[in-house]
This record gives C-alpha cells, structure tokens and sequence, in this order.
C-alpha cells in the first residue's frame, strides 16, 4: 500500500471519508490540521477518493498526537489503519505519541504500544449561567504571556498552534492565571484549549466564552476532573460520549491537573 503526504488539494476527498464513516465533514477543523500536522493517506484502489487517512502533529522534539485515524468502509479490515499508524509512528520518533481513542479503536493502539492513561468525555449543550466579571478579551500583548504559561503547563512548544488562535477561533479569552479559547465546528462551537492556575478560573473561562458564542457548546472534559464535569452538566452540558486517552512511550508531559479542556480532541 502506497501512503503519500496530503495536501489542501485533497481536503475534499478527507471530508468524503468522514462522511462515508458517520462523522462531519469538518472542513475548517481539517484545515487547521493540515496547517499544524503531518496529513497521511492511502488512495483508494478503485480511484474513488481515499480509502485511509490519519494525522500526525508533533509539539517540540519530546511529545507528538496522532488523530484523524479514517479507513473507508468497503475497505474496513485491511490493514491500511495498521499500516498508517505504523509510518506514523516512525516519523515520531522517540516522541511520546498520544492519540484518543473509541472502543472500537483501542485494541488496535494497543497491538502497537499504546495504554490508556485517561478518560475523556464529550460534554455538549446550551451553557446555562451568568458572567464571571473574572475574565477579559485578549489581546495581541497577551500572546506573549499565553505562550509562557501554556508551555509550562502543556509540557512541550505548541506555540505554531496557539498563534493561531485569533484567526482560527471565535474568541480568546485571558483571566489572572489562565487564558482559553473557542472555535466554530460545523455543528457547535467547541471550547478549548482552556489552560488555568486552579479550576475557579477555568470556570470561569469556561463560562464567559460560552456567553460569548451562545448556541450549543462543546467541551471534551478529562473526567479526572470531577467537579468541573459536575458543574458543566449543571450548566447545562452534558450527554457524555467517552474515549480513552491513550499513549505509546511514557504518559504525556505537562501538568494535566491545569490542563482543563484540550484545543481538540485532535490536537490535545
């Protein structure tokens, strides 16, 4: 099997494969993944499009995400996923490599190394509550600040992503001690990354970017974080959909009890 470095050229063909597996095309979401990452595929044998995708997104020399794990239906149990995961994971290197994972992926990460190191849940809903007062919109002098503390939180560089954010995204948020972020999907608005001191202030966040968009939100919550998946459904955002968070060389670095929400499931 032949696998070929996409490019935009081929962004069509990748929202033809999610849709033939059940899920959205997402053409502003696929963009930015190709902006960031290293898109992969396999052509499809009968020339109809792609038959496999995924994604690989490295941050720095010590972590790197893999995402977008795609084969089209009447080519399901082939080995293209396999064969895939197994480039990808070359090109990573010594990286810890980290992915999300279904239950129908999972075994298959596992055959390659990868362990679930976590839960994380997808949370969706109209948010229910009243403004912080805590929170502000950030500016272009906030960049430098929101670099700094999300590589001490996040562990590894992910600056190429972050710089992205007024352009990609609705809003971008800074509080005392954390800044967060949201982006319009095809069917919601999705908050994320929200990185803070303490959870008060990713509440916080939280709260003042989803009064700012308004409409159904989306936030895949680590349910290590009990109390703030509470307080979402009480907000109203909830009808939970789990995965596993998964890794292959060590669990990824960074401090996760500061890591409220990721960019995207994606992108981590």
């Amino acid at each position: 099997m032949l696998i070929r470095r996409l490019t935009l050229d081929d962004l069509d063909s990748c929202g033809r494969l999610a849709k033939d597996r059940g899920w959205l095309p997402e053409r502003h979401k696929w963009t930015l993944l190709f902006e960031v990452g290293e898109v992969y595929g396999i052509d499809a044998p009968d020339g109809d499009g792609l038959a496999a995708t995924n994604i690989l997104t490295r941050y720095g020399d010590d972590h790197a995400v893999v995402s977008m794990v795609l084969t089209a239906s009447r080519y399901g149990r082939r080995g293209m996923a396999r064969t895939l995961m197994e480039h990808v994971l070359d090109q990573a290197g010594d990286r810890i490599v980290s992915l999300h994972a279904t239950e129908n992926g999972r075994p298959l990460y596992e055959t390659l190394g990868f362990r679930t190191v976590g839960r994380v849940a997808k949370h969706a809903g109209v948010f229910r509550g009243e403004r912080s007062g805590r929170t502000r919109v950030a500016t272009e002098a906030d960049l430098d600040g929101i670099l700094t503390l999300d590589a001490e939180v996040f562990g590894t560089d992910r600056s190429a992503l972050l710089r992205r954010m007024p352009v990609f995204g609705e809003r971008v948020r800074v509080a005392e001690g954390g800044f967060g972020h949201c982006w319009r999907n095809d069917d919601n608005v999705v908050i994320g990354p929200v990185v803070a001191r303490d959870e008060e202030t990713a509440r916080a966040l939280i709260a003042d970017l989803a009064l700012d968009v308004g409409g159904e939100v989306r936030m895949d919550l680590d349910l290590a974080h009990a109390s703030l998946v509470r307080w979402a459904g009480e907000h109203g955002v909830g009808a939970p959909w789990e995965v596993s968070l998964m890794a292959r060389g060590g669990p990824p670095p960074g401090d996760r009890s500061r890591q409220f929400l990721p960019f995207m499931q994606a992108l981590g």
